[in-house]
């Protein structure tokens, strides 16, 4: 059901399901906007669920700063099965099972990533390669090696620790531990990774079973709907909003809005990346500091230059 009205620019904060991509949530928000100006700030694997931010019309140009931001996931790993995917949906490369592992062992190994560490991505991701995304590569047949890259886990907190059994290759009965966790990460961390790194750890392989983004900075599951929920009454996060929950923000006079309005300079003592307003309350740009003044990086107001 698309809106009879026009949808104003804006942030929709999605409840992304299971089994579909993010390009296909994109696709079915155009639909329920009615325009093709929808964008997304980071993709989900189609395993997972949760939190998927999209912008609408002039809002697609904020998605680019957002993504840049931290993000908190509960995800499910599975110790003591590899797979070629990192994740469930890859096919098994290795099962030696989990069966020496104690609960104790699991919980230092996945403490020990809180950090900044250097994490090499799963080589089913979307970085490029000499111009090719490293999935494609690898669906190919191509051998990918990845190189590691900063990123933090400022927080990771295992919940539970649940022995089980699964069937290995052979028809066996192959001890696992599943490791219920949640974590708080910089952007551009794998959380597939994490689960791949831990299993090396323990000598035991290990790949996610389930992952679920419950933020991606300010904007959480609380004001995440569902694509049922948006085709029954679609609306978008106002973009003042969106920009005042994301960035610090700086109210402006008449005549530093006007300046702002054409992307001038402004003599203003910014800290960091900012939004600034008209004293109507209407969001025109972000402005950084740089050469001893504030300068647009983004101006958002129609029909203005930047």
């Amino acid at each position: 059901m698309r809106p009879s009205a026009p949808v104003p620019p804006g942030l929709v904060v999605v409840d992304k399901p299971a089994g579909i991509t993010s390009h296909d949530v994109v696709a079915r928000v155009r639909r329920l906007a009615g325009t093709r100006k929808v964008g997304h700030a980071g993709t989900l694997d189609p395993m997972a669920t949760g939190v998927l931010v999209l912008g609408v019309d002039r809002a697609t140009r904020l998605l680019g700063h957002l993504m840049l931001t931290e993000k908190s996931y509960d995800a499910t790993v599975r110790l003591g099965v590899s797979t070629g995917t990192d994740d469930a949906e890859g096919e098994t490369t290795q099962a030696l099972g989990a069966g020496s592992v104690t609960e104790a062992a699991a919980r230092e190994v996945l403490a020990s990533f809180v950090g900044d560490i250097e994490q090499v991505p799963t080589a089913v991701s979307a970085i490029k390669v000499d111009g090719k995304r490293a999935y494609q590569r690898v669906r190919d047949g191509e051998e990918v090696a990845l190189k590691a890259r900063p990123v933090t886990i400022h927080e990771l907190v295992v919940h539970e620790v649940r022995p089980g059994q699964v069937e290995g290759p052979g028809g066996e009965s192959l001890a696992v531990l599943d490791v219920d966790l949640s974590l708080r990460c910089s952007s551009g961390t794998y959380v597939r990774a994490v689960a791949r790194d831990a299993g090396a750890a323990l000598g035991v392989g290990g790949h996610l079973t389930a992952l679920r983004r419950t933020a991606v900075g300010p904007y959480d599951l609380g004001l995440a709907r569902t694509l049922d929920e948006l085709a029954d009454g679609f609306a978008v996060l106002p973009l003042a909003e969106a920009a005042r929950a994301a960035f610090p923000a700086q109210d402006l006079d008449e005549q530093q809005a006007g300046d702002v309005r054409v992307g001038r300079a402004l003599d203003l003592d910014l800290g960091a990346l900012t939004g600034l307003f008209d004293p109507d309350g209407e969001f025109l740009a972000l402005y950084e500091p740089r050469e001893g003044r504030a300068r647009a990086v983004a101006v958002f107001v129609q029909g203005a230059a930047g």
